[in-house]
């Protein structure tokens, strides 16, 4: 099971929204400070807020699932920052209005989107980590078995807790909800 390729794709452009946002700001006329190529910018610009938007709904809007319990977790929510090699791009002469630019960085954007979409690491985004969300790889246990995967969670939960969570693909899920066992303890 992989994440389908509309919600993925959605991910991987929402995951680059800093970048988007610097090359806007590289676009800038020095003088009036309004962009140099409007029609670009805002191309750019609607397409990240777009898919910015529908990434935080749609996560917001993940309410059932299956019931596990936590029985090993790791933050990893440090490992959202290892996608940053794309940013180095920024620091160059970058021009929204050269055509050979902009299919350089379309190509270029289409092997990282390809490559993260093989590899399943659509999770590496820094919008959901900005809405408080971290990453968590776990091993828990569904019925009797024991299932390891990365879990997206705005919940904070640990050791024995029982989470609901929406499998997304073959090794993420999407925590909904978490009852900590103090509660399930009675304590």
């Amino acid at each position: 099971m992989k994440l389908k390729f509309i919600p993925a794709l959605l991910m991987f452009i929402s995951s680059y929204f800093p970048l988007a946002l610097i090359f806007i700001i590289k676009d800038l006329d020095n003088t009036t400070f309004l962009p140099m190529h409007p029609t670009a910018t805002a191309i750019v610009v609607v397409t990240v807020l777009l898919a910015c938007t529908v990434v935080l709904v749609a996560a917001n809007k993940i309410e059932s699932g299956i019931s596990v319990k936590i029985t090993k977790v790791s933050n990893k929510s440090g490992d959202m920052f290892t996608y940053t090699i794309p940013y180095m791009i920024s620091f160059f002469n970058f021009n929204l209005g050269d055509w050979k630019t902009l299919l350089s960085l379309f190509v270029f954007m289409s092997l990282m989107f390809a490559l993260a979409y093989r590899t399943q690491n659509l999770f590496i985004n820094p919008v959901l980590a900005l809405a408080s969300y971290g990453l968590y790889d776990c091993q828990f246990k569904d019925g009797n078995r024991e299932v390891q995967g990365l879990l997206i969670s705005k919940h904070e939960f640990q050791l024995g807790d029982t989470c609901i969570v929406e499998k997304l693909s073959n090794f993420l899920y999407f925590v909904s909800s978490v009852q900590s066992k103090e509660k399930n303890n009675g304590g």
